[in-house]
């Protein structure tokens, strides 16, 4: 190719031999503009390099208190706290999925065709997704008192939503050519939901379940600082008194938890979805 001909492509398609001084200098604008909003966003927030230097020295602080691990003299009310905690999550976790199916089906656009009942049933999901746990949790403590009750309740309020969306969005990418079947063999509305449309979803449905048991088993430990049951009231507890050797057993003990379930869970999703 002559540079003439380089020269005719360099002038019918400029991007593709670099940027123009144009856009070069539109991106250093953008960059300088955005390091300007990074450093009034830190100075907003209290950020100095002397504070974060102090607050990394007071972590080494803690961290070398938390060696060696010790359970303490109370560690039946850690092994108790700990079992309320997956107690919390399952039970949480099992109301949420059940009361989300439905509402799932009522969010899919390709189940439900009238345009102002899905879109009113999608934005309940936005405002409940809007709504973190540790609200809920404070909520519901003072509704139904102090313990666990307040904690799964907590759990499943916030988890509804959620999940009442992935299942919506399941449902929406099913293959339609099973449903159109059932249809052709004389079968109705509720016919094609349950051999039709159920059976492609539901894998991917309790699979999602799966996942948010091994997420709230964490939420759950979070709640009980608030008083909604759980190990989060032991680890309060300590932390008020210092005691950092005992919250590093505790920690400790939650990562092997997470870790088991977590690894049951991926073999259950594993089995389900037939990987």
């Amino acid at each position: 190719m002559s540079a003439s001909d380089v020269a005719a492509w360099r002038t019918r398609l400029p991007a593709a031999f670099g940027a123009t001084p144009r856009t070069r200098l539109l991106r250093g604008l953008a960059a300088v503009a955005f390091l300007l909003w990074l450093g009034w966003a830190l100075a907003q927030s209290g950020f100095t390099p002397r504070r974060l230097w102090s607050g990394l020295e007071g972590l080494a602080t803690i961290l070398r208190l938390m060696v060696p691990p010790s359970p303490g003299a109370q560690w039946e009310e850690i092994l108790q706290g700990l079992a309320e905690s997956v107690a919390m999550a399952f039970l949480g976790t099992c109301i949420a999925a059940l009361i989300a199916l439905p509402l799932g089906f009522l969010g899919a656009g390709n189940v439900v065709t009238a345009w102002a009942l899905r879109f009113s049933v999608r934005r309940l999901f936005d405002g409940f997704r809007g709504i973190d746990q540790l609200i809920w949790a404070l909520a519901y403590v003072r509704a139904v008192g102090l313990g666990p009750l307040a904690g799964v309740l907590a759990i499943a309020t916030a988890d509804i939503a959620v999940l009442a969306k992935l299942y919506a969005e399941a449902i929406e990418n099913i293959e339609p050519r099973q449903t159109e079947g059932v249809t052709a063999a004389g079968g109705g509305w509720a016919e094609r939901l349950r051999f039709g449309v159920l059976p492609q979803v539901l894998p991917v449905m309790l699979a999602q379940a799966l996942y948010f048991f091994e997420s709230n088993t964490r939420s759950a430990a979070i709640l009980g600082v608030v008083g909604a049951g759980g190990i989060g009231l032991q680890i309060s507890e300590r932390i008020r008194v210092r005691a950092w050797d005992e919250v590093a057993f505790i920690i400790l003990l939650m990562v092997v938890i997470v870790a088991t379930i977590d690894w049951l869970s991926a073999r259950l999703r594993k089995r389900l979805i037939g990987g």
